[in-house]
């Protein structure tokens, strides 16, 4: 009986606690009714504070090399007005001065978030959990993880099972530290290579970028939003920013509104339907709008016509840039409420809401219903995260899995595959087992930093492979590899180039490892939105950074005395294989007549050194593909594929150096057995590719289309599927593609998308200009 009395009175209880609780805090109410729930208790000023993300870094205090705990600036900004996001909190770089020794490795990390995340749940009035938003476009910006390679790298594989394994490795990585967003992918197409920022793209060819990004979104979200292992992603930069007028970060983009739908947004529309949660605005302008004040793009096409449901972030400060830079707003104050009718979500750096909306509220700027549709865009995937019931992670977990073994094999094979090869004269590659002695030269042959790209966090020494590295523990034991860097990227003071020729006289063959860097350092002085300055001269000496964002170029050219390095090696005589290492295509005239063999590597990331090696001594055949055109000169510019062929200069050729698309193999491979059949609602595709070679290796092929006759303009020639297959040598393989009917869609007259009926080409090559099949085919 005591035992029924006891039982009854728990249920009781229970009940009354049931009862007492907030309907937001009850699980199994629906998200929307929860929404609802929190939404009414809230203030003006919490409302706001969930729409503001400022910078993360200087919000916890590490007392040691073990412990970590909230800093006061933290508790007085959670008391003051609590806000919904902190961006970059375990970002590492010069720009926010954190080190090595002042930053936090994985276990810190989550135990730091953990506490920031248990100080907004236990000690704000309603108990909000925190957003944690973390860069993550070729890893996560942070110490202790896993450096992958840059987008151009990550596109030049043109494998996307790959991109998407990688993505979720990354995933993985900054999940288990605390993180819930992770910026990445940045879908921008870029055809502008003197602007800085072109590393962080893949390439200049809208299919390629939005199928990479459509896999990258889906490898970094995963399945499971509730699993606690993965992020929401957040696609960059809407839009157009990747086609800057001059080269110059942010200026504006000169671009039809065919063009824009066409190219530039379709990779933002293939990876939301992929699943995308987050969206963040561009510094540029289109048609005289900025981009962060265009209601058009954030609310008629992002969520009436694409029907998003996540949330869009500011970049940071192109809020402030609306009255700044572009100077359609007379204030802050004016241009945070034009952002925020526009259908910015949250304002990423947290001023321009920060301290401007209440007043905008006040002076009918903006109404209460502004302020909350965006709350409810936030607040809804807090709840379907479920941060509400379980926001902590295990810093064990953290410890264990991030930059595992497993990750940084993922990351060698990415490098592997992106890897180009441009040039193999009389079959100088791969490098024979009998060579004895190598010469190794070049600034970018044993400098960690120079080969990882923008947004790379301090990193241990014995972290990175860098291509000395690499060749000394790939090469035979009898081989003696000798390096000499004869000079720097930029600077002029450092070089040794008769040290170089000289090691390269005493060597059986030269390899030279020239290009450019992003590589941040502690006298790289920021703009607040965290792009570099760039050094005006006067310094002792000039740093490498040639690239990365705020490093816009005027040419192309190699910086310094690299071509002078270029000359003197190879006026040896001596077997050359240059590499490039490098965040944009640079000019590679000058190596393409002289060396024996060329190749690019972009930006390799971690295990470059080790991917690199695999190739230049045959363990691995090499396959990777340009995902944008390497122009001879910048007169040429713009000069992507898809323009078609031109008629030549007076004083030079039209076409690129190397073509997008292009890239050799240690074998060679024949094509054949084009059939094309046009059904109802698709069209199928089939050929064969036979490895004509003595090696195994991949074959990238490629499809293309061009319409023969339309009601408007458009490419005479567009990729519009590929397929990276290995074959054996010796060996066939039938492939399929199938085309849907709105593949071959164009945005008419009337700005409808549409298929017209007509006669299209079908083209299937190595390269988009080495086409291989060609076939054309009638839609009714």
């Amino acid at each position: 009986m005591k035992i029924s009395i006891i039982g009854t009175c728990c249920l009781l209880m229970a009940a009354q606690l049931t009862l007492a609780q907030p309907r937001y805090k009850n699980a199994s109410v629906a998200t929307e009714e929860r929404v609802a729930d929190l939404l009414a208790r809230m203030t003006t000023v919490e409302k706001i504070g969930q729409l503001c993300a400022p910078t993360g870094w200087e919000m916890y205090h590490k007392k040691d090399a073990t412990s970590v705990k909230p800093s006061q600036q933290f508790k007085e900004r959670m008391q003051q007005m609590p806000p919904g996001s902190f961006w970059a909190t375990l970002r590492a770089d010069p720009w926010t001065e954190k080190t090595l020794q002042t930053g936090l490795n994985p276990e810190l990390a989550a135990e730091a978030l953990n506490a920031l995340q248990r100080y907004a749940l236990e000690e704000t009035r309603l108990g909000i959990p925190l957003f944690f938003a973390e860069e993550c476009p070729h890893g996560h910006m942070a110490i202790g993880t896993t450096v992958f390679p840059t987008s151009l790298a990550q596109a030049g594989t043109f494998n996307r099972r790959l991109i998407r394994e990688m993505a979720a490795a990354i995933g993985l990585e900054a999940s288990l530290q605390g993180a819930h967003i992770g910026y990445g992918p940045i879908l921008d197409v870029a055809r502008e290579p003197r602007w800085s920022r072109m590393e962080e793209t893949f390439g200049e060819d809208p299919l390629l970028t939005g199928i990479l990004g459509s896999h990258f979104v889906r490898g970094l979200q995963g399945d499971d939003p509730q699993s606690n292992h993965q992020l929401y992603s957040t696609l960059k930069h809407f839009a157009a920013y990747g086609i800057p007028s001059g080269g110059h970060n942010g200026q504006k983009a000169s671009i039809g509104l065919r063009e824009l739908f066409s190219d530039h947004l379709e990779p933002f529309r293939m990876a939301i339907d992929a699943g995308a949660m987050s969206i963040m605005t561009s510094y540029n302008a289109i048609d005289g709008v900025p981009t962060t004040a265009s209601s058009f793009l954030l609310k008629e096409l992002l969520r009436d016509r694409w029907g998003f449901q996540g949330f869009v972030f500011s970049d940071l400060g192109s809020i402030e840039g609306i009255a700044g830079t572009h100077r359609v707003a007379p204030d802050v104050r004016h241009a945070a409420a034009m952002a925020l009718q526009a259908g910015v979500d949250i304002d990423l750096g947290g001023n321009a809401y920060g301290r401007n909306l209440k007043q905008a509220l006040e002076d009918h700027l903006i109404s209460m219903e502004d302020i909350d549709r965006s709350v409810m865009n936030i607040l809804r995937l807090k709840f379907e995260m479920g941060l509400f019931e379980d926001p902590y992670v295990d810093p064990s977990q953290a410890a264990r899995f991030v930059r595992s073994d497993k990750h940084k094999q993922i990351a060698r094979e990415v490098a592997r595959q992106g890897t180009v090869l441009l040039k193999n004269e009389n079959g100088l590659l791969p490098l024979s087992g009998k060579i004895r002695t190598i010469a190794v030269v070049g600034p970018n042959a044993d400098n960690i930093y120079n080969q990882l790209g923008d947004y790379t966090a301090p990193q241990d020494r014995d972290n990175i492979v860098t291509l000395l590295d690499g060749i000394r523990n790939a090469a035979a034991p009898h081989t003696v590899v000798r390096y000499a860097k004869g000079c720097a990227i930029r600077d002029t003071t450092q070089s040794n180039i008769d040290e170089a020729v000289e090691i390269a006289q005493a060597s059986d063959v030269v390899v030279l490892v020239v290009g450019g860097s992003s590589a941040r350092d502690f006298k790289t002085e920021y703009l607040e939105t965290g792009a570099a300055t760039v050094a005006t001269g006067g310094e002792d000496i000039l740093s490498d950074m040639d690239s990365g964002e705020g490093y816009d170029r005027s040419t192309l050219h190699l910086l310094g005395d690299q071509e002078k390095l270029l000359n003197a090696l190879a006026h040896t005589g001596k077997p050359l294989i240059v590499i490039y290492i490098q965040g944009r295509p640079l000019n590679m005239n000058n190596a393409a007549q002289k060396a024996d063999a060329l190749l690019t590597a972009w930006y390799p990331g971690q295990e470059g050194g080790h991917a690199i090696a695999d190739i230049l001594f045959g363990e691995y055949n090499p396959a990777g593909r340009l995902p944008v055109s390497v122009p001879r000169s910048v007169g040429q510019l713009p000069v992507y594929y898809s323009l078609g062929r031109q008629a030549a200069y007076i004083d030079g050729s039209s076409s690129p150096l190397y073509a997008f698309g292009y890239g050799l193999s240690y074998t060679h491979y024949h094509y054949s057995d084009l059939t094309i059949h046009v059904e109802k609602e698709q069209v199928k595709v089939t050929c064969t590719i036979t490895n004509a070679g003595n090696m195994d290796g991949d074959e990238v092929v490629q499809l293309y289309v061009g319409d023969n006759q339309s009601s408007v303009v458009t490419p005479p020639i567009q990729l519009k599927d590929f397929r990276r297959i290995h074959i054996q040598k010796g060996a066939s393989k039938t492939i399929t593609f199938t085309l849907k009917i709105d593949d071959l869609a164009l945005y008419n007259r009337q700005m409808q998308r549409v298929t017209e009926p007509g006669v299209f080409t079908l083209m299937i090559g190595a390269a988009s200009d080495d086409i291989r099949l060609r076939e054309t085919f009638l839609i009714e």
